[in-house]
């Protein structure tokens, strides 16, 4: 090789090397960008924040709770007709229905499981009629709110199972809202690890459930905080969790070692006028879209 051709072969060596070396930096930003995108802020309340808040509430939240029956403890449910609205204001979804506490499932019959499952099949109905009357899209993942924590009871499994099987049977997900704490009470059992164990010995033929744990004690959760690097489900304590609610209102008494709650034990949604005082939960999930209800 003469002169110029190693001159230019010397040339071409540190050109490429260069073309690699911008290359790995682009790459090592874009995975950096998709690391940090890798968790969504969310929010939900049992009332309808209002048509005029969505725009300040959407520049923190990426998507919001949406009730299809009434939530816990309300006559009504405010959210009903408001898909739209939320919807333009460029928000995802945690679609939720609101299950029956055990109270309700316990029976003085000789068959209470059938009583259970009925139920099950019932609020399954009642659930997918719903999601199509607000607007919904076949396979938009439902939430099972089941408020109570601890080792599921038979009539509970039995009741939450029928749920399930109803909801894919009309053409949608299911997911469950439930515990992701050790129940002091009860062998420090977790809700959610004790469902999703229970689904996989006895369901072979793979009734997939999407899980939303709820865990705001301090830590893992941040408390009353709208990180903009979110943390991933997966820090909730339950690993296959795809949404956790980290932070509730009022506060818990899970949540007695967090110090950034409202003085009344509220978390107060931002850049809201103060004197609305709107209280909310908070959530972090995998999606911008949990329920891909858009």
């Amino acid at each position: 090789m003469d002169g110029a051709a190693s001159a230019a072969a010397v040339r071409s060596f540190k050109m490429n090397s260069m073309s690699v070396s911008r290359l790995a930096t682009t790459l090592i930003f874009f995975c950096a960008t998709l690391t940090a995108q890798s968790a969504y802020l969310g929010f939900d309340r049992n009332a309808y924040p209002g048509d005029a808040n969505l725009k300040a509430l959407h520049e923190t939240f990426s998507y919001t709770g949406y009730w299809l029956n009434h939530p816990p403890g309300e006559k009504t449910n405010s959210w009903t007709g408001h898909r739209a609205a939320v919807a333009s204001a460029g928000f995802g979804f945690l679609v939720l229905f609101n299950g029956r506490l055990y109270a309700e499932l316990k029976s003085a019959e000789l068959k209470p499981i059938a009583k259970a499952t009925r139920l099950g099949q019932s609020d399954a109905q009642a659930a997918a009629a719903a999601a199509r009357r607000e607007g919904f899209p076949a396979q938009t993942i439902i939430f099972l709110d089941q408020e109570q924590g601890g080792r599921m009871l038979p009539e509970q499994k039995a009741y939450i199972h029928a749920w399930v099987d109803g909801v894919i049977a009309a053409g949608f997900r299911a997911g469950i809202y439930c515990s992701g704490v050790p129940a002091a009470d009860d062998d420090n059992v977790v809700t959610a690890e004790d469902l999703h164990q229970e689904d996989i010995r006895t369901n072979a033929a793979g009734r997939h459930i999407v899980y939303w744990a709820i865990n705001d004690a301090c830590p893992p959760a941040p408390g009353c905080a709208f990180p903009k690097n979110p943390p991933s489900p997966a820090e909730s304590g339950v690993p296959f969790a795809e949404v956790w609610q980290y932070a509730q209102s009022p506060r818990t008494a899970t949540a007695a070692h967090c110090t950034n709650y409202n003085p009344d034990g509220d978390c107060i949604a931002p850049k809201i006028p103060a004197a609305e005082r709107l209280h909310i939960d908070v959530n972090t999930a995998t999606s911008a879209d949990p329920s891909q209800g858009r």
